[in-house]
């Protein structure tokens, strides 16, 4: 469960709600496909965990469609088999309009749906999770103000800041919806490192995503992220803690992005 909330929620984006969020810059274009190797981290073990497929496209009612399809690998299918598929709803100004998760984890099917809606800072959330057989969750949820995400989260908001404006340490304080709860969570800026990978030195933006709510164990530094500097701001890097080990999520290829990718040293 744990790693597919790191891979879910937290390295496939979902932007804000809200009248105080618009896209600073927007680094995606349409038609973008980019492919995700996901490795489970536990001491000098580093296993290859899984692959992961995201995607940016329109929908036919001109709405903007940012999906994620995860699936495990034949080794650690004998451990935990999921096949999860994710669907992140947008309007052509950025308003985050529903999100869908459908996992099968194990053979567990379970779809959660996000709709969110808002009037002037206050935004509400109709949260549903359920079964073939069974509704578990049906309830809505209030953000009085503020930035409000769903688990399909940080990432695409960290997308498109313009980070040229950032300064070491400046955060961003949100919310995100998980169920019948609104967990808070802060978003810190790094600075610029470089993340080495397959022989590559890629020029990078690093954010930590702290989450500060009881129910997670984690409560600082729980997920590092680093985007590539360039006009993509292309995840290139995320690290997650788990109750066991950690996952490390790495860009593999990329095509049909906004620009060529320029961050590479």
């Amino acid at each position: 469960m744990w790693l597919a909330i790191c891979v879910a929620g937290l390295l496939f984006p979902a932007t804000a709600t809200g009248q105080a969020y618009r896209p600073e810059v927007m680094s995606l274009n349409c038609g973008e496909e980019t492919t995700y190797e996901v490795f489970f981290k536990w001491g000098i073990l580093m296993p290859r965990a899984g692959e992961a497929t995201l995607s940016f496209d329109r929908t036919g009612d001109e709405a903007r469609r940012y999906r994620l399809c995860f699936a495990t690998t034949r080794f650690f299918d004998a451990v935990y088999r999921m096949r999860d598929t994710l669907d992140c709803y947008y309007a052509p100004d950025g308003r985050l309009l529903s999100a869908v998760k459908y996992s099968d984890e194990g053979g567990y099917l379970l779809t959660d749906e996000l709709t969110f809606s808002c009037a002037g800072e206050r935004t509400a959330i109709h949260s549903r999770r359920y079964t073939p057989t069974n509704t578990k969750i049906d309830t809505t949820l209030v953000s009085p103000s503020g930035h409000v995400f769903d688990m399909f989260g940080m990432v695409f908001y960290l997308r498109t800041l313009d980070c040229s404006s950032l300064r070491r340490d400046d955060c961003v304080n949100a919310r995100v919806a998980i169920g019948r709860d609104l967990v808070n969570i802060v978003c810190r800026y790094g600075g610029r490192a470089t993340v080495e990978r397959d022989r590559r030195k890629y020029r990078t933006h690093h954010f930590t995503v702290e989450i500060r709510d009881e129910a997670f164990e984690q409560s600082k530094s729980a997920t590092e992220i680093w985007i590539g500097d360039d006009e993509n701001h292309l995840p290139i890097k995320i690290r997650s803690k788990l109750k066991i080990g950690a996952a490390e999520i790495y860009c593999k290829s990329a095509r049909n992005l906004k620009g060529p990718i320029e961050c590479v040293q």
